[in-house]
């Protein structure tokens, strides 16, 4: 009797030990609580090359060498990103990256980013749908803009208004109100107008003739 007692104690320590050294398994009916990150789609708003973006500018091959052809992100007016493309000064370039990339973050409301090209090369046409660009080879004896070192943010929100003494003529783009309640027009103390002249640029909306306050150049 007690011979048997031992071997069954024997045979129960044996089994224990050979169910310690199982490898544990995660039953298949418990579902993992980690959560999907999904990320953003960006909505991509042009894909030109740099071929495509010149066509028709007239621009003298020494004014096209200097420009660059770039990428850039912003939240339009859909609350949603898109991505843009800037024909710039290639002295300008790094200082724009730096700009948008304050605005994304800002979620600053920009409405498209085309180079002019799209709508050939007509500045008022561009304004009238809200249009940023940079580089159009137009009115080149004063215009930054014929070298591609000036910008034109959101310009129907920021349309230009002539100041006394030139009252006669018509402020640009038509039909468009300056209403800094809304989302993407630019003041004085507006933190992107602050950053751009932090960077060094010269703010269209201090010119002696108008205030311009769409656009920035250096």
């Amino acid at each position: 009797m007690n011979y048997c007692f031992k071997i069954l104690c024997l045979l129960a320590l044996l089994f224990y030990i050979s169910s310690c050294n199982q490898e544990y398994k995660k039953p298949t009916h418990l579902k993992s609580n980690t959560k999907k990150i999904i990320k953003e789609s960006v909505i991509v708003d042009c894909h030109y090359t740099f071929e495509e973006a010149i066509v028709g500018s007239k621009a003298p091959d020494s004014i096209l060498q200097e420009l660059q052809l770039i990428n850039v992100r912003y939240y339009s007016m859909d609350g949603r990103i898109h991505q843009g493309q800037l024909l710039t000064n290639k002295e300008m370039s790094l200082k724009l990256e730096e700009v948008f990339l304050f605005m994304e973050k800002m979620k600053f409301p920009v409405a498209q980013v085309i180079p002019i090209v799209k709508y050939d090369w007509n500045d008022d046409l561009s304004m009238q749908v809200n249009n940023t660009y940079s580089f159009c080879y137009r009115n080149v004896s004063y215009s930054k803009h014929a070298q591609g070192m000036a910008i034109d943010i959101n310009p129907f929100l920021n349309p230009v208004r002539w100041k006394k003494g030139f009252i006669n003529r018509q402020n640009k783009p038509a039909c468009a109100i300056r209403d800094t309640t809304i989302n993407g027009t630019f003041f004085s103390s507006h933190p992107v107008v602050q950053e751009f002249i932090r960077l060094g640029f010269i703010w269209g909306h201090n010119f002696k003739t108008k205030y311009d306050d769409h656009h920035f150049e250096k």
